[in-house]
């Protein structure tokens, strides 16, 4: 049985500058957040505050200029770069704002995508795609492309194709931005499905407060730290 008093993934003292010619600018001064296995976690805050950056540190797709991420308890950026390669690969999956689709691929070749770059045999992949765009809802859909699928079947893929390598942990930036209230919901209800029957744990950044107020616990992200929302905030 999963220890979900402790933490499957944290961000401890994150902090992340940029310079900008002479500039330096501090965009996380000491971040620290906590998601355990199973749990959903909503990550809110004004446009440009860097809840953003703190996923692409949490997922391994940027470094941080100083603090750990640690996945299980291991400190992700000490394992070389072959060992962070594995962990954005097979640990944790990433869902955008706006898809990142390839439009000339189908649904099905979209979401094969990850499982092929982890070489895994062709058949596999497929598989593996048919299996996660079925979890999604979208087996009548495998062989449109995106420009014949909505908004929210476009995200759907999108979600199917970070689903496909088995990750335990889904880093969500905006997954809802794009999307009419109605559908927002449609894509939430998947998250909370995919949660409980697949035991994912999600980390959600969004400015929809409404459906933030779903989530398990909040971060609020504020001069480049993360404060835990209290009810009533």
């Amino acid at each position: 049985m999963v220890d979900v008093s402790i933490p499957l993934l944290a961000g401890d003292e994150l902090e992340k500058e940029y310079r900008s010619g002479p500039e330096v600018v501090r965009v996380l001064r000491g971040a620290s957040v906590e998601l355990r296995a199973a749990e959903m976690v909503a990550l809110v805050g004004a446009s440009g505050v860097g809840k953003s950056t703190l996923l692409h540190l949490l997922g391994g797709l940027d470094r941080p200029t100083a603090g750990r991420v640690l996945f299980d308890g291991d400190d992700v950026f000490a394992r070389g770069e072959a060992g962070l390669a594995r962990y954005r690969r097979y640990d944790v999956g990433f869902i955008f704002q706006f898809y990142n689709l390839l439009g000339e691929m189908t649904a099905l070749e979209n979401a094969m995508i990850p499982a092929l770059l982890a070489r895994r045999p062709r058949r596999e992949a497929r598989d593996r795609a048919v299996e996660a765009l079925a979890d999604v809802g979208l087996s009548d859909r495998v062989r449109h492309r995106p420009g014949e699928l909505s908004g929210g079947e476009q995200q759907r893929v999108a979600i199917a194709r970070a689903l496909v390598n088995g990750p335990r942990v889904l880093l969500a930036d905006e997954p809802t931005g794009n999307l009419d209230p109605k559908t927002s919901e449609v894509i939430y209800d998947l998250f909370s499905r995919l949660q409980a029957e697949r035991g994912l744990a999600f980390l959600i950044a969004t400015h929809n407060m409404e459906l933030a107020r779903r989530a398990e616990r909040s971060y609020r992200l504020i001069e480049g730290r993360a404060r835990t929302v209290e009810p009533g905030d």
